[in-house]
């Protein structure tokens, strides 16, 4: 949602960490862009230097976003809303449904991790896990916040 969206870019900026860029794709049944085309713009930015990931249970988007963000050299956040969720219970938000493993918290968790990215479990963890990832000489710079 954009207001997960816009409390992570507070967390960002109490942590004197600062946006490029927050790119938000829903998850209508029409999308302008897809997660992975938002990471192949983000990993040649010059002026994005880590790249954070919210996503939600339901669709395959960050899954195949995976498969790009195996070959990012910027580190990498991500938070996957929804791990709660009952298994096979249809959620009310738009991209929130899950067939079979695909889509799901477990799914999507595992295939960013096998990638690289630092997956946490709630969004408060994302700004530290971003400045660990900068490393400690990071000048307080660009982050793009991308949510689902």
């Amino acid at each position: 949602s954009g207001s997960l969206g816009t409390l992570i870019c507070l967390n960002l900026t109490r942590a004197g960490l600062g946006q490029s860029a927050f790119i938000g794709i829903g998850g209508d049944p029409m999308l302008g862009t897809t997660t992975r085309d938002a990471l192949m713009a983000l990993d040649t930015d010059a002026g994005t230097d880590a790249v954070v990931i919210v996503g939600e249970i339901g669709g395959a988007m960050e899954e195949a976003a995976a498969e790009y963000a195996k070959g990012m050299a910027k580190p990498m956040v991500a938070f996957i809303a929804g791990s709660a969720a009952p298994p096979g219970k249809k959620m009310g938000h738009a991209g929130a449904i899950v067939t079979g493993n695909a889509g799901s918290y477990t799914s999507k968790r595992s295939a960013l991790e096998n990638a690289g990215v630092v997956v946490v479990y709630t969004p408060s963890q994302i700004a530290v896990a971003v400045a660990a990832g900068l490393g400690a000489g990071h000048s307080g710079g660009p982050i793009a916040a991308r949510r689902h």
